[in-house]
């Protein structure tokens, strides 16, 4: 039976950003198991908002390479993951629509949920298709 293991974000940002040399490889080569099936891995939304938070706003990457990057990895049959199924509308809401990681998490649970409004002040859900805030 394959181990399962929880990754922490360190994992990935150590990976992606390949910024240390010791851990780093070692990042990978964990990575790349999980790839070949040697390893299940099971991580949270929260470790997925964080790296991706890191990525962009610490280290300025582009939000089509994030996305590039990090879903690949995510959608692997190795990688347990509760919202993993709507991973890739939230990606696409981020990217087409150039709105926060969160809030297009946000708008993909509104729309499984069929809910239309939203209270926010942030006018970026306005350029979400079927997606209308609500005037305080």
């Amino acid at each position: 039976m394959r181990p399962t293991v929880f990754i922490d974000t360190s994992i990935l940002l150590r990976h992606f950003l390949n910024d240390d040399p010791v851990r780093s490889p070692k990042a990978t080569v964990f990575l790349k198991r999980i790839e070949e099936g040697q390893v299940v891995a099971t991580l949270s939304d929260t470790v997925v908002f964080e790296t991706v938070f890191n990525l962009e706003r610490r280290q300025g990457q582009a939000k089509r390479k994030i996305q590039q990057d990090l879903l690949p990895l995510l959608e692997l049959p190795g990688v347990h993951l509760p919202g993993k199924r709507q991973l890739r509308e939230v990606f696409d809401l981020y990217v087409e629509r150039n709105i926060p990681f969160a809030d297009a998490h946000h708008a993909v649970v509104m729309r499984r949920l069929k809910i239309s409004q939203i209270a926010s002040f942030d006018k970026h859900f306005d350029r979400i298709p079927g997606i209308n805030r609500v005037s305080l």
